[in-house]
């Protein structure tokens, strides 16, 4: 029964996002059509640098991500059910094939990195074993039973997993699926599951095995529902969401290309796996798992194919440094704990030939995955326990963060550089695993907000029209420094310019200045989501914040949300709710992955 006087409002994005005009500032004529202006001589100094810091000439991960490679499709456009495009791979073509042409506006390492997630369609892996790759954020594996398929990870939406399984069943044949393997709690390994459902016939869904890790169903519902709102808007900008697909723009999230925003499903699983060692016979292969709750999600598995001798990592390890805190937003991850993991499987799948994973292309031999999951290990180590030691002397995040840097022995690897996570955010979040968000300055304890905080700098410093005279003649002056130097500037110009736009969001050229250092900023960034806040960051100031829309609910329908007694489902069919918009909005905002929703301004006030 639809009560008005108990409705709550929900504000949505819309799914249209409106184009303002850019509006005129200083070197407008060197911006692109999105506002983002040119790369300064530091910016592009710094990333010619970058290319001194890492073993470019190595090609063996071009060679491993291409291997097996049975099929592709080069037109991959995959539209939503509803009308609108899921996903786009030719959107990324403007990065060249072998990752050796970045321009100055983007740090060749990511540069390097987007291409080879670039690199995608129907792969064997090894006989049995099929990856398709590069039909969303995450891979789909296929393992050959017995009489049949096993599936692992089934991506975000069911437009992506439709599409990724009859291209695998064109190619390989068509078989029974008699079991499916959620690895952990996060939406891009179970949210496209109904895409594969729909084309299985009654006797495979009725004798369907689905596999997961313990506690996967409550965390795959918990944390997005109480904090989704604030999560997904953030996610806009991590994910680079009203970005284009350019050199200026988005280039892919270093995890893989990005997340599919289509219609996202599931399905309860069967059986649970509860315990390190445990093992099943799944249509005549066995498996043996581990589990790894706590590391990258709070409900996850890795495990081992003894027949193949290969190690499916799931997001245990990836080809990059992962987040011990994700910049969406999340609870912070125990690094130790992370770490201690890949050691244990480091020498429980010894004998593994093969490591595969839910991100990203394969490697093969036993030394180079045993030197892989050391490095991975070690990473992980060094960031938690080098954190904890400066965190023990007295130095606040920022401090740690600042002088942290991976020793030589572990940064000529690629794998785990910071294309995701980064050294800097890892070692916030260890500080706050342990000793949350107060340095026990003081000073923190009891702050002005941070518009009225700004109005008094700025007072302070002279007045806006002040502040922006010297910004604007050291922004001029950081394109003539060194490297370091010139970043740094950035950095500090960000910070003072940041007041400015509080203390007058209408400020125009306060806003187009800031712009234009968040420009440089994402430029310079090897980690895509920083190069993505930034740019995303830099592209709000210039055209404001996403429109709303909004979303109607009783109060009694709320609080079944808020419990766990409603999900999308419900809300979808249900008579007690009622929108403006598209029904993407309502889909996109209930989503339980980082589907960019929710309404409040980030870079003004």
């Amino acid at each position: 029964m639809f009560l008005p006087l108990k409705t709550l409002f929900l504000p949505l994005f819309s799914v249209a996002l409106a184009l303002t005009g850019c509006d005129s500032g200083p070197d407008s004529s060197a911006a692109n059509s999105a506002g983002h202006t040119a790369p300064t001589a530091s910016t592009g100094e710094a990333n010619r640098q970058m290319q001194d810091q890492r073993p470019f000439d190595n090609r063996d991960d071009f060679e491993n991500a291409r291997r097996g490679l049975i099929a592709q499709d080069p037109e991959l456009v995959i539209d939503h059910l509803e009308g609108g495009e899921v996903w786009n791979m030719p959107a990324y073509d403007f990065i060249d094939e072998d990752g050796e042409d970045a321009p100055a506006s983007v740090n060749p390492s990511l540069w390097r990195q987007a291409a080879l997630n670039n690199i995608h369609g129907l792969f064997k892996v090894t006989d049995g074993l099929y990856q398709i790759r590069g039909y969303d954020l995450a891979n789909m594996s296929i393992i050959e039973g017995d009489t049949g398929w096993i599936l692992v990870d089934p991506l975000t939406a069911s437009e992506t997993a439709s599409k990724a399984f009859l291209f695998a069943r064109e190619h390989l044949g068509e078989k029974p699926v008699r079991a499916i393997l959620f690895t952990h709690s996060h939406i891009d390994h179970f949210g496209g599951v109904q895409g594969i459902l729909k084309h299985l016939s009654d006797d495979e869904k009725a004798n369907l095995r689905i596999i997961a890790p313990a506690g996967f169903e409550e965390e795959a519902t918990s944390e997005n529902i109480i904090a989704g709102p604030a999560m997904t808007r953030r996610a806009m900008f991590m994910y680079g969401k009203r970005l284009e697909r350019d050199e200026r723009g988005h280039v892919g999230t270093g995890l893989g290309k990005g997340p599919a925003f289509g219609t996202f499903g599931f399905a309860p699983a069967t059986d649970l796996i509860s315990e390190t060692g445990a093992e099943l016979e799944v249509d005549g292969v066995p498996m043996v798992f581990q589990i790894v709750s706590g590391s990258e999600a709070p409900a996850e598995f890795t495990f081992y194919l003894p027949e193949q001798k290969a190690f499916c990592g799931a997001e245990l390890v990836s080809r990059n440094m992962h987040n011990i805190y994700t910049l969406r937003g999340a609870k912070v991850r125990d690094a130790r704990l992370w770490s201690s993991f890949i050691d244990e499987a480091k020498t429980l799948f010894a004998d593994a030939d093969i490591y595969f994973a839910s991100h990203h292309w394969p490697l093969w031999g036993q030394e180079n995955i045993q030197d892989f999951l050391a490095v991975q290990r070690d990473t992980y180590k060094f960031i938690h326990d080098q954190t904890v030691r400066l965190m023990n002397q007295g130095a606040t995040p920022r401090e740690i963060a600042d002088q942290l840097t991976l020793p030589p022995e572990l940064n000529q690897a690629f794998h785990n550089q910071g294309y995701y996570g980064t050294v800097s955010h890892n070692a916030k979040a260890v500080y706050q695993h342990y000793l949350g968000w107060f340095t026990a300055n003081p000073a923190q304890l009891n702050p002005l907000p941070e518009s009225e905080s700004a109005r008094r700098y700025v007072a302070m410093m002279g007045g806006a029209d002040n502040v922006l005279e010297k910004a604007h003649e050291e922004f001029e002056a950081a394109s003539d420094m060194s490297t370091t130097d010139g970043r740094d500037t950035y950095r500090w110009l960000a910070e003072l310019l940041n007041h400015v736009v509080f203390a007058e969001p209408g400020n125009d050229n306060a806003k187009q200045l800031l712009a234009r250092v968040y420009d440089q900023l994402g430029y310079q960034a090897e980690s895509a989501p920083w190069r993505d806040f930034y740019l995303t960051g830099a592209y709000e100031l210039r055209h404001g914040s996403p429109e709303e829309g909004i979303l109607r609910l009783t109060r009694p329908l709320f609080v079944d949300l808020l419990i766990g007694r409603a999900g999308l489902k419900e809300l979808l069919f249900s008579d007690e709710i009622s929108f403006e918009g598209s029904r993407l909005d309502l889909i996109g905002f209930f989503s339980m992955l980082d589907k960019p929703q929710g309404r409040f301004n980030i870079v003004t006030p």
